[in-house]
């Protein structure tokens, strides 16, 4: 009997704990999306350099520097490759900076090095970060 007690008022703790009509319940909360302004860092850093995508005459005609990112980057072709947009909203396995600074271009049809040249490789976390960024909508602000 004191069992069934026990069962019944953990299982009336458990309906009320989880009572409520759901609002919230897709939203991890503290978790904002990714931005440009996240990623603009790790571009302006390792890409946006002097001789590379920056100023008068970028590379591939690429400009990442604050301010040029968004419109030389988003829904536009890659040179190297222009059936693939340099990034895709929502689509980073589809967008054509992510392979360049994964490596994995050559494998997608691309061309080139790997970026950035001459430099060390993107770490993880920076790659993670400009994926979760195209993930989220490649948002300009």
């Amino acid at each position: 009997m004191r069992l069934s007690r026990l069962i019944a008022a953990v299982g009336w703790v458990a309906g009320v704990a989880c009572a409520g009509d759901g609002t919230g319940l897709d939203e991890f909360e503290g978790d904002s999306p990714v931005t440009l302004e996240d990623v603009q860092p790790i571009l302006s850093g390792s890409c946006a350099l002097p001789g590379c995508h920056a100023g008068a005459s970028p590379a591939q005609g690429m400009n990442l520097g604050v301010g040029q990112t968004f419109s030389n980057v988003v829904n536009v072709a890659s040179r190297e490759l222009p059936s693939m947009n340099r990034v895709t909203p929502n689509q980073p396995d589809n967008s054509y900076l992510v392979h360049k600074v994964q490596g994995t271009h050559l494998d997608a049809g691309g061309s080139g090095s790997r970026m950035p040249l001459g430099r060390s490789p993107l770490s993880r976390d920076e790659i993670d970060l400009i994926r979760a960024w195209i993930e989220g909508s490649a948002r300009s602000n």
